[in-house]
């Protein structure tokens, strides 16, 4: 995803797994505390569920910036209290379900938030997202298209927080559609 412009930003809570660039609504955050509470000030972020989330799911998702040296090694389940990054911890071996980035995920296209991970969500924006992140209908991504939000009721799982067209007003609506290297080039709307 390429951030063009945006106004807003909040720092969110992923309340599932969801990949960067899709569509969210905010909303409490239920996944707990993490070091004493510090985490438990931050609402979540999640994809939407029905069609009235779907209307209200005017933000679009990213990876927290991470200043971390690489590699970057998360191990699953979590080991706040471990030492040496959790490699002190039997859980974390046999090595499955743990993530070893070589590169910052905020700089990689197409990477999936991890439920429970800190992301960021922007408001009021110019965004370019990449094939994957929207419904690619040829015919009608032209500029100034209205674009609304897939949810898992209507659109099942795996489309839920895509953008797609529509032919009344949305939530963002289209500036630049790259069918060469299917990008899309959205504006976030706000009523």
């Amino acid at each position: 995803m390429e951030i063009n412009k945006f106004t807003d930003i909040w720092g969110v809570i992923a309340q599932e797994a969801i990949v960067e660039g899709r569509m969210v609504c905010i909303v409490p955050n239920m996944c707990g505390t993490i070091d004493f509470g510090s985490r438990a000030d931050l609402a979540g972020m999640t994809l939407p569920h029905n069609p009235t989330m779907a209307a209200q799911a005017k933000y679009v998702s990213s990876f927290a910036m991470d200043n971390r040296p690489t590699p970057i090694v998360e191990p699953w389940p979590s080991t706040v209290w471990s030492l040496r990054g959790g490699w002190d911890q039997a859980q974390v071996f046999p090595m499955v379900g743990q993530s070893i980035w070589l590169d910052h995920p905020s700089n990689m296209l197409g990477q999936t938030i991890p439920s429970g991970y800190l992301a960021l969500a922007f408001d009021r924006g110019v965004f370019t997202v990449y094939s994957g992140n929207f419904v690619i209908d040829h015919a009608h991504l032209v500029p100034g298209a209205h674009l609304v939000v897939c949810d898992k009721a209507t659109d099942g799982i795996a489309q839920a927080g895509k953008l797609k067209y529509s032919a009344t007003a949305g939530v963002a609506i289209v500036e630049i559609y790259d069918q060469t290297n299917e990008k899309l080039t959205f504006r976030t709307l706000h009523y």
